[in-house]
């Protein structure tokens, strides 16, 4: 809650979009004490109200006031029928959907699904402290805008700096995030001011450079 209620204050600052995901239960909470933050669950079930017991009613999110989804993290995996039914759901009830590839070859497959925001990681880079290479994030950012032109793409793993943020913004990708890279931190707060500041400089580097639909 602490870290929630201080991003809320960097997103006022620094006029960003700020997606936080927590624990399904804190959601809420999370909701109330940082209205500037775009709450996002961390997994969200395709099924239709009825049978499911154990999974993740998408109207239960909506109406706790979750504004966004993760699908698919290399955590919690999904069939392609699972994600598609995912996909579908969020949409109609106009929800966020941030699904997670690992590949390149699996991020211009599910790029075809047409997901709000794609987040291309290597799973063996996830909490590593190690970021993707650019060719990496080239390769990726180009695969899912050719598959779906609309869908933004976040690029993550290993993103424990501002330094990290820099670089996965300037190598095209319309935002990143990190997770162990912050709460596992020595100081997470001074890690976000750090990400937060490297994330201002490269918007106005971009803005500064070309004419940008990013910015």
């Amino acid at each position: 809650m602490e870290l929630a209620e201080y991003v809320d204050r960097l997103a006022v600052k620094y006029d960003f979009d700020v997606f936080f995901t927590a624990q399904h239960v804190d959601l809420p909470s999370i909701k109330a004490a940082a209205p500037h933050l775009i709450v996002t669950a961390q997994h969200m079930d395709g099924l239709a109200r009825g049978r499911g017991m154990g999974h993740i009613l998408p109207e239960a999110l909506k109406e706790a006031g979750v504004e966004a989804t993760f699908l698919n993290h290399a955590e919690h995996p999904m069939t392609v029928n699972q994600l598609a039914k995912a996909v579908t759901r969020a949409d109609a009830l106009g929800i966020i959907t941030i699904v997670c590839a690992d590949t390149v070859e699996e991020a211009a497959v599910i790029g075809k699904f047409a997901p709000d925001i794609m987040v291309c990681e290597p799973t063996s880079l996830i909490g590593t402290g190690t970021i993707s290479d650019s060719n990496y994030m080239t390769a990726t950012n180009e695969a899912v805008k050719a598959a779906s032109p609309t869908t933004l793409v976040l690029q993550a793993a290993g993103i424990s700096s501002g330094q990290n943020v820099y670089d996965a913004i300037m190598s095209g990708a319309d935002g990143t995030g990190g997770t162990s890279g912050i709460v596992a931190a020595e100081d997470p707060f001074a890690t976000l001011d750090d990400m937060f500041l490297y994330l201002d400089k490269a918007r106005k580097e971009i803005a500064g450079g070309k004419e940008d639909e990013r910015i």
